[in-house]
């Protein structure tokens, strides 16, 4: 029996691949282990089961399967096969795919029959997680390899939006606002930058910056100075000075007019331009500046645009602020001054003060070894107006001006309104070129095609030559004062150039230009909304920049909307939904405009001379500001004893030491020098009656209102307090 239990005993399977398992661990009492040998054919080798002590198999019944045998077969048929490839040294089995669930193993064969040593190990659900997660982490590290960041060259207009630059980069805008976020700079897509951070982003990324430039418009510039018919052109004269000291007079003498008396206030408000003849028949194109405090970038803008100056001052005031500002402008623009010294003709002129006085500017007189023209005239008796012409040709003389009578047209903007009947007008100093009607030009960020032109007198005209102020209509929108005009080709040319300067050049808000730009809003100041509508785009500029240069620390002024043209129903609106100061300068509102502002109770303020609205927006930040409470002591007592009184309760008998002690005024209890109490006296009693007063060195008796803890000693404080209103 030893011999049999002990006798090896092996299951043939055949299969394509068939293998040769030792199954005489499956006797009870014997070795369990598995033997595998290879053999050609699969078929069945044993012939029967094993009986309980022999050790031998007998040939199962039919339609019955060997619980081993089906163990074997699925085993063989589902793993092995798929093995086969694999070194035949290995002889652990695998009962299932790890996929499928790991709790099937534990109703095997080898438990059925008490087998414990079988060599069957299966991976864990855990261990199959692992493993495809590793795959996967490697699939997607392969990938990033794969992936090559592309480098773009990205084109960089003077300012462009968060949003339109990520666009060109091809990254994430979020990315680039936490980029900003960690220079400490909070922004939104719909913030603006200048070129210089968007050339700084572009770089971090790891593209190419490329600096935009205006289409066709230095193009222009080039043709119009090296081509054409070239000759002599007229002098631009931009008269300057103080307000007040004659300019317009001046001007209005030499043009036998009278704009002064057009003028509000007598102060100039816009610039004005106009033609001159001389005797000989030659033009003088003066340009005029106003004197107001308010219009320094209008004066800056004349500076510029002008080839002589004329520094207009009174012989009876001297130098004044607007005079040396105006001397600073010129000589920042590099223009050549000639000093015309009005209302000589007054008795207090004094002549050779203004010379001196000059000196320290380096305006030197001829007179005093100079090469500064000097010339006395009088705007009221028109004296030496001539003299004063012909010192202007002789600076023109001098300077050789010259330009193109050809070719397309360029020049700038002096002024821009909105006219009721005629839309957007710009005023245009023609600087190089022939402008034709029907001509398509661009100017800033506008654009249009010629429609009519203007001259000074007020005649419709069809050309404009060099140095020619002319009023052109035909304009998209209304035009910023001081842009560049020039003609161009066709339409679409000009919509292009007109388009790149409203998204890259034009003016804008929202500039991102440091770190602390988006941050000096940040702060607890009140503000004070304030709506301007006026008549030109001069005075309106002049106006915002005045208002900004309030400054208080508790209050400031916040203008909200700053545009030209009547007063609209939006703007009513506006002014209603941001309670905001609504002004009109020099325009009245429309019939609808009016009505809406009667409705909503908006009140519309209407001014014609500048220093006015700032008068206006003074009172108005004052307004914000807290009252100042001033406290005045009226009299005092010491309280010598104190009574209980059945209605009054308690009641401090008191001597008025100073001043004196009136009923229902304010008062402080002092006691060692602190304030105990501090309300108002409800009662006094003199003689068993109620007072209104007790004047010094009288006793009485005082009661407060809420307060009965008197003590001997104590100190009454009896003041009156009053609001007032504080001022900027």
């Amino acid at each position: 029996m030893k011999d049999q239990k002990n006798k090896k005993k092996t299951l043939t399977i055949s299969t394509e691949v068939s293998k040769k398992i030792d199954i005489s661990s499956l006797s009870r009492d014997g070795k369990k282990a598995f033997s595998i040998e290879k053999k050609t054919s699969f078929r069945s080798s044993r012939e029967g089961k094993p009986t309980s002590g022999s050790g031998s198999f007998r040939k199962p019944e039919p339609g019955k399967k060997n619980v081993v045998r089906n163990f074997v077969e699925q085993q063989a048929t589902k793993n092995f096969i798929k093995k086969e490839e694999k070194a035949p040294s290995k002889t652990k089995l695998k009962l299932k795919d790890p996929l499928s669930s790991k709790r099937e193993f534990k109703l095997t064969v080898s438990r059925a029959m008490n087998v414990e040593e079988v060599e069957i190990k299966q991976r864990s659900l855990a261990s199959v997680k692992r493993a495809r997660l590793k795959e996967k982490k490697s699939e997607n590290r392969d990938e990033k390899k794969e992936a090559v960041k592309v480098i773009k060259e990205v084109n960089i207009p003077e300012q462009i939006t968060i949003q339109e630059l990520s666009n060109r980069m091809a990254e994430r805008s979020a990315d680039i606002i936490k980029f900003l976020f960690n220079m400490k700079v909070v922004a939104t897509i719909n913030h603006i930058i200048d070129k210089d951070t968007a050339e700084y982003i572009v770089k971090e990324f790891g593209h190419s910056p490329i600096i935009e430039t205006a289409p066709g418009l230095e193009v222009n510039k080039k043709k119009n100075q090296l081509e054409g018919k070239i000759k002599k052109r007229p002098p631009v004269v931009t008269i300057m000075g103080h307000v007040d000291h004659g300019k317009t007079s001046l001007l209005d003498a030499l043009r036998d007019t009278n704009v002064v008396s057009g003028e509000h206030g007598g102060i100039t408000q816009h610039i004005g331009a106009y033609q001159v003849k001389t005797k000989k028949n030659e033009i003088i194109t003066f340009i005029d500046t106003p004197g107001h405090a308010a219009f320094t970038e209008m004066r800056a803008r004349g500076s510029k645009i002008t080839d002589i100056v004329i520094l207009v001052v009174a012989a009876n005031d001297g130098i004044m602020p607007q005079t040396i500002e105006a001397i600073q402008h010129s000589k920042a623009a590099k223009v050549p001054i000639i000093v015309a010294i009005n209302k000589c003709d007054l008795p207090d002129k004094n002549i050779t003060k203004i010379k001196n006085d000059l000196m320290k500017y380096e305006l030197i007189a001829e007179d005093f070894s100079g090469d500064t023209l000097f010339v006395e005239v009088s705007a009221t008796q028109k004296t030496n107006l001539d003299k004063l012409k012909e010192s202007i040709l002789l600076q023109s003389e001098i300077l050789d001006l010259s330009s193109s009578y050809s070719g397309p047209a360029t020049g700038v903007v002096i002024e821009s309104k909105i006219d009721k009947g005629k839309g957007p007008v710009s005023t245009v100093l023609i600087t190089n070129g022939i402008l034709k009607k029907a001509d398509y030009f661009f100017c800033g960020s506008t654009h249009g095609k010629i429609r009519a032109m203007i001259d000074h007198e007020g005649k419709t005209i069809d050309e404009a030559s060099p140095s020619m102020p002319v009023e052109i209509l035909g304009m998209n929108e209304s035009a910023f004062a001081g842009a560049e005009f020039a003609v161009t080709e066709n339409e679409n040319k000009a919509k292009e150039i007109a388009e790149f300067n409203k998204n890259g050049t034009g003016p804008k808000n929202n500039i991102i230009k440091d770190k602390k730009s988006l941050f000096e809003n940040q702060n607890n100041k009140q503000e004070l909304n304030i709506i301007i509508k006026s008549d030109v785009q001069g005075s309106s500029e002049a106006l915002k920049n005045a208002i900004n240069k309030i400054e208080h620390p508790e209050v400031k002024p916040n203008i909200i909307l700053s545009d030209i043209g009547m007063i609209n129903e939006s703007d009513v609106s506006l002014a209603k939904a941001s309670n905001a100061l609504l002004v009109g300068f020099n325009v009245k509102p429309n019939n609808q405009a009016k009505k809406l502002a009667e409705q909503q109770h908006i009140e519309i303020k209407f001014f014609n001379i500048i220093y006015e609205v700032l008068e206006l927006i003074e009172k108005g930040l004052s307004g914000l500001l807290e009252p100042e409470t001033k406290e005045t002591i009226i009299g005092s007592a010491e309280i010598l004893k104190v009574f209980k009184v059945s209605d009054a309760g308690k009641v401090a008998g008191s001597k008025v030491t100073d001043g004196e002690i009136k009923n229902k005024c304010k008062a402080r209890l002092i006691r060692d020098g602190v304030v105990v109490y501090d309300g108002e006296i409800s009662s006094i009693f003199r003689e068993k009656n109620a007072v209104k007063e007790v004047k010094n060195g009288f006793e009485c008796g005082i009661s407060f209102k809420d307060f009965i803890d008197f003590k001997e000693r104590d100190v009454i404080e009896a003041y009156q307090s009053e609001k007032i209103n504080r001022q900027i």
